[in-house]
């Protein structure tokens, strides 16, 4: 494929667009018929079923290709855990930080293998993982447990097998988030984060696993919407840098594959700049393709923008050529071996991502050296599953950690508020005091604090605690020595399965922590 196409057509290369619902909207096929858009990313609520999904993405390419003659990337974000959009009858797998705790690469190239294969099966082919940004900051409230953990070796190794996996498996994928997301405390989606280090600083440790995945032939690099005031001395984000896009990293670095942006539409870059303006920006600073996830209306509008912007000589038509050439190739590249459907939730495919969630369960704390009896009237407490950030999802209808284990186990359930009061904290000791144990599960607890405050207040109870974090282990620093902790890395039925199976004996923990600050007992 050469870049001899009209220059609208090759505007509509270079953006990929979200939507809402399970079919294409009328308003989609009048944007791609009047501005050639050529790429779509999906979130949870455009995927019902496997099925419903393959059929959508045949319909997305038939309009592509209609309008366009150019098949279309169409992009997920299915990094595992916490950040999963596929549906229930396709294979879950646990989330980074989950696979470095088992403490062999090769889970991380077996999840990227199995993913890849399901997603080319109902049609999609580009997944926007792996994240290889250090979770080097434990208050950073996006990045946690997307992270394979705190050291730039950890995650550039695993970051590196989950990208051999993902491509062997058949789709294209993206390192992200260049040049770092992991040692901010805000998030991006929300706000416009700071990461104040030197380049010297940043070698070290944020770059370390992009310089990684780069030698090993990660195909795309996805941007952050993050200031780096060292780095790049105007008050605007790597996103939009030409000095850390073009200097950074295709220069310095050496990075020749696609260059993709976050959503424009996060607030990092709607608030601060406006979407429309940050896209001509990410565009000139040298981003191939640009995500505007949630808003056709305002895709047409950067469309038009884009055009106006190249007539008036802001963004120069040699610019637009290499980044279209450089789509065209990946596109070239996209693999034609079909999967049959039946391969989506394959029998095969679960138990190997049952097997990696239960060789990641870690046991924290342990004064027994085991979990201890729970005794006859056991409690067990949890919130329900709630969406921690706008990039996580909202969780499993239904789900909830106290009365799976309760029927699994037997003993009393209660579900406990996301961030308990004073008041509900001692209704809920007074009523935990009645039992012979208490099991919790706690959920992003250091950031709403007051399940730290239950938990802390259930351990000066005379009787066993068991905490168990559902997310973020980040939590379990709060852990009393004389509580056991048990860190499963994400909230859904995978990882529940799993403490039941600890719980009631039949697994015998095996993980280790992947945070090198924090020591494993």
């Amino acid at each position: 494929m050469q870049c001899s196409m009209p220059f609208k057509k090759q505007i509509g290369q270079r953006l990929a667009v979200g939507f809402s619902g399970y079919e294409v909207p009328n308003e989609l096929r009048e944007l791609i018929k009047r501005h050639h858009v050529g790429n779509f990313i999906l979130f949870k609520d455009n995927i019902k079923d496997s099925t419903q999904l393959q059929n959508l993405c045949c319909e997305l390419q038939a309009l592509a290709l209609e309008e366009n003659g150019i098949p279309a990337f169409i992009a997920t974000d299915q990094e595992g855990g916490v950040v999963s959009r596929l549906s229930a009858d396709a294979t879950l797998i646990p989330s980074a930080m989950c696979l470095a705790a088992t403490g062999d690469p090769e889970n991380a190239y077996r999840a990227g293998l199995l993913t890849g294969r399901e997603l080319r099966a109902m049609g999609v082919n580009f997944n926007l993982a792996p994240c290889l940004d250090v979770n080097s900051n434990s208050s950073n409230p996006v990045i946690g447990v997307r992270s394979y953990g705190d050291t730039p070796e950890q995650v550039g190794v695993y970051g590196a097998r989950m990208i051999q996996g993902l491509l062997d498996g058949g789709v294209l994928c993206c390192a992200k988030h260049f040049p770092g997301h992991g040692d901010t405390s805000a998030d991006s989606h929300l706000s416009l984060p700071r990461i104040d280090k030197t380049l010297k600083d940043m070698e070290a440790c944020e770059l370390a696993p992009f310089i990684t995945a780069i030698k090993n032939g990660v195909p795309a690099v996805m941007t952050a919407h993050i200031l780096f005031p060292q780095i790049e001395p105007n008050p605007i984000p790597a996103t939009m840098s030409k000095r850390i896009i073009t200097g950074l990293l295709k220069e310095k670095l050496g990075f020749t594959g696609l260059v993709i942006s976050d959503c424009m539409m996060m607030k990092a870059i709607e608030t601060f700049f406006g979407t429309v303006d940050g896209v001509k920006a990410a565009l000139g600073a040298g981003v191939d393709l640009v995500l505007i996830s949630h808003s056709i209306p305002i895709a047409a509008q950067a469309c038009t923008a884009i055009e106006d912007a190249f007539t008036a000589g802001q963004l120069t038509s040699y610019g637009m050529a290499e980044s279209v050439n450089r789509i065209l190739s990946c596109k070239q590249g996209l693999s034609t071996i079909k999967e049959e459907l039946s391969i989506v939730g394959h029998p095969s495919h679960r138990k190997t991502a049952c097997g990696i969630m239960e060789q990641g369960l870690t046991l924290v704390n342990a004064p027994l050296g085991k979990c201890p009896p729970l005794g006859d009237t056991p409690l067990f407490l949890g919130c329900a599953p709630f969406q921690v950030s706008i990039a996580s999802d909202p969780g499993e209808k239904g789900l909830s950690f106290p009365h799976i284990l309760q029927g699994a186990i037997g003993g009393d359930a209660m579900v406990t508020p996301d961030d308990p009061s004073v008041d509900e904290v001692d209704a809920l000791v007074r009523h935990a005091s009645a039992h012979s144990s208490v099991v919790i599960g706690t959920y992003n607890g250091h950031v709403h604090t007051g399940q730290l405050k239950l938990m802390r207040a259930l351990c000066r109870l005379p009787i066993p605690v068991v905490c168990v974090a559902l997310r973020n282990p980040y939590d379990l620093l709060a852990l009393p020595d004389n509580a056991t902790g048990v860190a499963v890395y994400s909230y859904d039925s995978l990882s529940v399965a799993a403490v039941v199976k600890l719980l009631t004996g039949e697994l015998q923990p095996a993980g280790r922590l992947p945070l090198s600050k924090w020591r494993n007992e």
